[in-house]
């Protein structure tokens, strides 16, 4: 009877077994894994990653400077007058240049390396929040008090410095996020 269980289990196992390998070709393998996609550059992508990374390192030493030479402004009755506030002026001019040159080249560079999923939501994230930045410091441009009229100057001053210290501090986060995160 053994013998009989035995040859009977023998001719099932050669019955299934070209089922099973047919059904085994069919099927993908399991540990397999999909093929990166190959991301292509142009040759101005490195070369304006290049400058933006390069005009970002002025960023932190122009804002220090400006916060000194506006705390100076700010606290001095005779400020429509000083050589502090020309200076103010002019590094607050230099702010406005390194920005217009870094939101260039990062928005360009951000549009080409629109596919690549290789920290995609890192610069997401410095980009609005660099665009946000961007739009502050045009407000604090547009609040800058002066002009003739001084009917509401010291209004007008805090309301300046209060969206001047909230762009920079913006600004400075999310370049400490690309300098610190983009590993």
């Amino acid at each position: 009877m053994r013998k009989l269980i035995s040859a009977l289990a023998l001719c099932a196992a050669m019955l299934v077994a070209p089922a099973v390998r047919a059904q085994d070709a069919d099927a993908p393998e399991q540990d397999q894994t999909a093929r990166p996609r190959a991301i292509e550059y142009s040759a101005g992508y490195e070369t304006r990653a290049k400058i933006h990374r390069y005009a970002s390192f002025a960023t932190l030493p122009l804002f220090a400077t400006e916060l000194a030479l506006g705390q100076s402004i700010y606290t001095d009755p005779n400020a429509r007058t000083s050589a502090a506030r020309s200076a103010h002026m002019a590094v607050g001019t230099g702010i406005t240049g390194l920005f217009a040159v870094n939101t260039v080249t990062g928005v360009w560079n951000m549009w080409e390396s629109r596919g690549d999923p290789n920290h995609r939501t890192l610069k997401m994230l410095h980009g609005i929040l660099m665009l946000g930045a961007d739009a502050g410091f045009v407000a604090t441009f547009a609040t800058g008090p002066g002009g003739r009229n001084n009917a509401n100057l010291d209004a007008d001053k805090q309301t300046h410095r209060t969206i001047a210290l909230t762009s920079i501090g913006l600004a400075t986060g999310s370049y400490l996020i690309m300098l610190f995160g983009n590993r």
